[in-house]
C-alpha cells in the first residue's frame, strides 16, 4: 500500500498474513465446491431436458423419512431442507468468527462489505418489485443473493490473480449476504408458525449453546443434539435452514482463557468450519444445485416464452443490473464518508467486475424461488430460468472486466509476493501489520 494509501484510507485494505492465508484456504475449497455445483447444474439441465426427463422428476420426487414426525420429504425437500442447513451453519460460522475475532472486528473494515451488501439486496429488491411486484409480490428476494461457490468458480477461469484484498471483499460480502438472505427467508417466508416445536427447538440450541461454550464437542452428543433443533424447528414452520445459523452463532469465535486466549490458535468456531465446509461445499451444495436446477426448457421457443414473463424479467434484472448497481452505489457511498478509495493500482472497474460477481445468485435464489411459488409450480421453473439466465450473463459481464484487468492483477498479486528478508512472510504485510496476526 502506498503512503498516500494509507493517509487516505483504502476501501480494500490488506488484511494481516495469517488472516490472508487462512482465507486463501477457505477460497481454494470454495472454488473446487463451485467447479461441482456447476457439474450438478449442468447434469440436472442436460437430465431434464432429455428424452428421460420423467425419470429426472421421479428421483426429485422420491419421499423417504418417518412419517411420524412428518420427515417423509422428497429428495428435493432433503436437498432445500436438509442439506443447506448445512451450507448455512459453515456461513454462520464464517460470519461470526469474522465479526468477533477476525479483521472485520474492526468497524471501519467491516463496514464496506457489510454496506455493499445491504446495498446489494436492496437495490434488486426495489427493481424487481417495480417490474414484476403487481404480479407475484412474493418473488421479491429471489435476485437478492450472491452465490460465492459459483462467482469463485468463475473467478478460478477469468480471475485466478485477482489480488487477496478483492477476493476476501467478495467473500466477506457474500457471507454477510447469506445472513441477510436467512433472516429473510425466516421472517418473510414462514407461511404458519407452531409455538410448541419452536420453544423445544430454542430449549435444544439453548443446550447445544452451553455445550459448545463448555468446549464439549463429542460426536455422540453434539450431532444428534443438533439434528433434534433442526426436526424441532422444521416442525415449527421456520424454514429448518434457519437452524443451521442459530447452531452456528452459539459457537464460541475465540479460545478461552484457560486454553490460552484468541492468540494461542484457532477457536472452535474455526475448527468446526474445518471439519464441516467440505461437506457444504462439496456435498451439500451441489446436491441441492442437482435437484433444484432441473428445468425444461421447451427450446428457444420456451425460453423466449419464460425470459417474457415480468418475474422472469424481474430476476433477471434484479441480478444484473440491481445487484452491481447496489454493491457499487453502497460501496461508493461509503467512500466519499470515510474519504476512502481503491488502493495499488485498482480503480472502480475492479469494483464493478466484483459487483457483476455478485449478480451470481443460484443456490439462495433458487431456495427462495421455491419458498416463494412452490417446488415445482409452474412460476417455480420460470424463476429455475430467470435465475440461470441472470447468473450466466453476471458471469459473463463479470468474466469481460475480469479478464482485461488480468495484467494488472498480476502485477498487484507479483509485488505482494515479494519477500526480501525471506522470513516467510511478504514484505507487504511486515510494512503495515494493523494488528497481531490471528492464527
Amino acid at each position: 500500500m502506498t503512503d498516500a494509501g494509507r493517509r487516505r484510507g483504502s476501501l480494500f485494505a490488506r488484511r494481516s498474513w495469517a488472516e490472508t492465508g487462512r482465507i486463501s484456504a477457505v477460497l481454494r475449497r470454495e472454488t473446487v465446491g463451485g467447479a461441482l455445483l456447476l457439474v450438478g447444474a449442468l447434469v440436472a439441465l442436460l437430465w431434464s431436458n432429455s428424452p428421460w426427463t420423467e425419470h429426472y422428476q421421479a428421483l426429485r420426487d422420491v419421499r423417504v423419512g418417518p412419517a411420524s414426525l412428518h420427515l417423509d420429504l422428497s429428495l428435493a425437500t432433503w436437498a432445500a431442507d436438509g442439506l443447506l442447513a448445512v451450507f448455512f451453519f459453515v456461513a454462520g460460522l464464517e460470519l461470526k468468527r469474522e465479526f468477533v475475532v477476525g479483521d472485520l472486528r474492526d468497524p471501519r473494515r467491516a463496514s464496506v462489505p457489510v454496506a455493499a451488501a445491504c446495498g446489494g439486496v436492496l437495490v434488486p429488491a426495489l427493481l424487481y418489485h417495480l417490474i414484476a411486484g403487481g404480479a407475484a409480490p412474493k418473488g421479491w428476494a429471489i435476485p437478492t443473493a450472491t452465490d460465492i461457490a459459483f462467482a469463485l468458480a468463475v473467478l478460478a477461469v477469468v480471475g485466478r490473480f485477482l489480488p487477496p484484498a478483492l477476493r476476501t471483499f467478495l467473500l466477506t460480502l457474500a457471507v454477510v449476504d447469506d445472513l441477510i438472505a436467512i433472516v429473510v427467508i425466516a421472517v418473510f417466508y414462514t407461511t404458519a408458525l407452531s409455538v410448541v416445536p419452536l420453544l423445544g427447538a430454542l430449549g435444544c440450541l439453548a443446550i447445544f449453546g452451553v455445550l459448545v461454550q463448555r468446549r464439549i464437542r463429542s460426536w455422540w452428543l453434539l450431532p444428534p443434539l443438533a439434528a433434534l433443533t433442526w426436526v424441532l424447528v422444521h416442525e415449527s414452520g421456520v424454514h429448518a435452514t434457519v437452524a443451521g445459523v442459530l447452531l452456528a452463532f452459539t459457537v464460541p469465535a475465540a479460545r478461552s482463557d484457560a486454553a490460552g486466549g484468541p492468540g494461542a490458535g484457532p477457536g472452535l468456531a474455526e475448527h468446526f468450519e474445518r471439519r464441516f465446509r467440505p461437506i457444504s461445499a462439496g456435498v451439500a451444495v451441489p446436491i441441492f444445485a442437482f435437484f433444484s436446477a432441473g428445468v425444461a426448457v421447451g427450446g428457444l421457443t420456451g425460453l423466449a416464452a419464460a425470459l417474457t414473463d415480468r418475474v422472469a424479467i424481474g430476476i433477471v434484472v434484479g441480478l444484473v443490473v440491481g445487484k452491481p448497481v447496489g454493491i457499487m452505489a453502497a460501496t461508493w457511498l461509503v467512500s466519499r464518508l470515510t474519504r476512502a478509495h481503491p488502493d495499488e493500482g485498482l480503480n472502480w472497474l475492479d469494483v464493478l467486475g466484483l459487483a457483476l460477481l455478485g449478480g451470481i445468485g443460484f443456490t439462495v435464489s433458487l431456495l427462495v424461488g421455491e419458498l416463494a411459488f412452490g417446488l415445482g409450480s409452474e412460476r417455480d421453473d420460470q424463476v429455475k430460468v430467470a435465475v440461470l439466465t441472470g447468473s450466466l450473463l453476471s458471469a459473463l459481464l463479470a468474466s469481460v472486466i475480469l479478464r482485461a484487468r488480468s495484467r494488472l492483477y498480476r502485477q498487484v498479486r507479483e509485488a505482494e509476493a515479494v519477500d526480501r528478508d525471506r522470513d516467510g512472510v511478504p514484505d507487504v504485510y511486515d510494512a503495515h501489520p494493523d494488528r497481531p496476526d490471528v492464527h
